[in-house]
């Protein structure tokens, strides 16, 4: 809140700034919030004014062949890739925390280097290398490369986790006799694991949105759901595309406030950490 002592040019700045806040929110916002009533349309078509309410394009979501196929799909592949990312990402993360080592920043800038690289240039490198082995158009290839995508997500988020992590807890319970795994999953997972979900749950998203690797490796067997309403945007654009936006919508909400909840979690234990 503004002081009730500050002066006029200093209350003017305040109430614009939140003014400016609220009209770039309402810019973000504004795409979900008109598409979303567009689901429960009566009518056919993306238009307004809605000539009734309806549960149809859900309905259509729930029964079709085609969106269930996809959807089943992607709750094959964005889970799989998600457990995957880290696997690989929460190990590599503690590594480069806890050693030293000559080129550390540039094996730290390989590892994150695919959420910077063009995405089109993932997906033609990768349908190179898998078409020649058989792993395009399979489940397997497109499991492996969105955990490549979602891995630097699991590293970036645990990374900075072990910013305020004192090693000296994992070395005090190998004196006591605790192997290198043991203590990694009693003392260094548990304090880390905010970071971890929170890079699964980034690790997720990505591959759950993700379209253009999918369009270059997956076959009309792996069709997941950002890539069934991209073909149905290109050939007949149907409301049941915006009752899909509205239920991805949803999750992703739900996804943010579970993020904001370990980050807090992770706080809190962060925290604690320093006053033992």
């Amino acid at each position: 809140m503004i002081a009730a002592h500050a002066s006029l040019p200093e209350r003017v700045w305040h109430h614009a700034f939140r003014l400016l806040c609220g009209l770039v929110l309402a810019f973000l916002m504004l795409p979900v919030l008109v598409i979303a009533p567009l689901s429960f349309n009566a009518d056919s078509f993306l238009l307004y004014p809605m000539s009734g309410f309806s549960l149809k394009w859900y309905e259509d979501f729930f029964t079709s062949e085609v969106w269930r196929q996809a959807l089943v799909n992607s709750g094959i592949v964005s889970p799989c890739a998600t457990l995957l990312a880290m696997l690989l990402g929460t190990p590599a993360a503690v590594g480069l925390a806890r050693v030293d080592f000559p080129g550390k920043a540039l094996l730290n800038a390989i590892l994150i280097s695919p959420m910077v690289v063009p995405v089109v240039i993932v997906g033609v490198a990768t349908y190179l290398v898998f078409a020649p082995i058989g792993l395009s158009g399979s489940y397997i290839g497109l499991i492996l490369v969105h955990a490549a995508l979602g891995a630097p997500f699991v590293v970036t988020t645990v990374s900075a986790t072990l910013q305020g992590f004192d090693f000296n807890l994992a070395r005090a319970a190998a004196s006591l006799g605790a192997n290198p795994l043991t203590a990694f999953r009693k003392v260094t997972l548990p304090l880390v694991a905010p970071g971890v979900i929170s890079g699964g749950l980034f690790a997720f998203a990505t591959s759950f949105d993700e379209v253009v690797v999918t369009l270059f490796l997956a076959g009309p067997e792996q069709s997941t759901l950002p890539r069934q309403m991209f073909a149905g945007i290109r050939e007949n654009i149907s409301p049941t595309i915006a009752a899909v936006a509205t239920l991805l919508t949803v999750l992703s909400t739900l996804m943010l406030v579970t993020l904001e909840w370990l980050r807090r979690r992770g706080e809190r234990l962060r925290g604690a950490g320093k006053h033992v």
